[in-house]
């Protein structure tokens, strides 16, 4: 459903929300080691949203990834949309460009629903959220 970066971008920021959450900063060695990602791809990743402001940098000996209370708040949605863009939202399930309400696909009506759905899902998945159920134990990033 989601790019390969898209998938390392996500895991990648909850990991980083998660290990951060005490004021320590992250390496990207410990990362990519944290979600099974080659080292080089994530460091791309991460550049990139330290850049956008989806998580905090800082260079030097005590340097590394860190989320701060606003990053805490963003939805899987707003990676999805950062990474990949809003195709999945609206897209057409079949690739086609000209697909719509008034010139719909074969599969249109049933799958506008579809991507709504996952739409509300991802808008309500907050990093914050996945960090307290990861401490809970309630779900994993690495076997």
């Amino acid at each position: 459903m989601f790019s390969k970066t898209c998938e390392y971008a996500i895991r990648a920021l909850i990991y980083v929300a998660q290990k951060s959450k005490d004021g320590s900063r992250i390496g990207i060695k410990d990362i990519a080691s944290g979600i099974d990602s080659p080292e080089y791809f994530i460091a791309k990743i991460l550049q990139d949203l330290s850049r956008k402001g989806f998580v905090q940098s800082a260079k030097g000996p005590n340097g590394g990834f860190y989320m701060d209370d606003k990053n805490l708040g963003l939805s899987v949605a707003d990676i999805v949309r950062e990474i990949d863009g809003d195709k999945l939202f609206s897209g057409c399930g079949l690739g086609l460009k000209e697909c719509s309400e008034n010139h719909p696909c074969p599969i249109h009506n049933e799958f506008k629903h579809i991507r709504q759905a996952i739409q509300i899902m991802l808008e309500g998945s907050k990093i914050q959220l996945f960090v307290e159920n990861l401490d809970l134990k309630l779900t994993f990033l690495k076997k």
